[in-house]
């Protein structure tokens, strides 16, 4: 087993972040700093050396996402267009809707339709405005989908 392990990889874009993203980041690094310090720092014990290493990978890790954070204030959005923060509801050809708002990296959770402002869906919908459709590539195949309101955070 080798002593160091390789750094987790940080994304080639900017770290736009959320308020809410940045305050997640910050959550996560208290999460990894707690881990780290009931954590003995010399120890015999193979799998605790191991699980320190791997914390404290994880908190190098979010302290440069945190670093590279550039927060974006909703407030200089254009409330016209679809923009980084804001909450888009869709409507795809067969009438089902779809709401997802668009967020950091790190913030996306595609589960809770969060999506980030690097994936397809959010790159077909920045800069739209209510009433344009936009074309979703997906793997499965393309859907064409309409903006129907869009919501900014305030």
């Amino acid at each position: 087993m080798a002593d160091d392990l390789p750094e987790i990889p940080q994304s080639t874009h900017p770290n736009y972040v959320t308020p809410n993203g940045l305050t997640l980041l910050v959550g996560w690094e208290r999460d990894c700093q707690g881990q780290l310090a009931q954590l003995p720092q010399d120890t015999a014990d193979l799998k605790q050396a191991q699980q320190r290493k791997h914390v404290a990978r994880e908190l190098r890790y979010v302290e440069e996402r945190i670093r590279r954070a550039i927060v974006v204030e909703p407030a200089g959005n254009d409330p016209s267009t679809v923009a980084f923060g804001c909450e888009v509801l869709l409507l795809d050809e067969s009438g089902t809707q779809h709401n997802y708002a668009i967020v950091g990296e790190d913030e996306a959770d595609p589960d809770q339709h969060r999506i980030s402002w690097t994936s397809p869906l959010a790159t077909a919908l920045l800069n739209q405005e209510v009433g344009e459709v936009v074309q979703w590539k997906r793997p499965s195949g393309n859907l064409k989908m309409e903006i129907v309101t869009i919501r900014h955070p305030s």
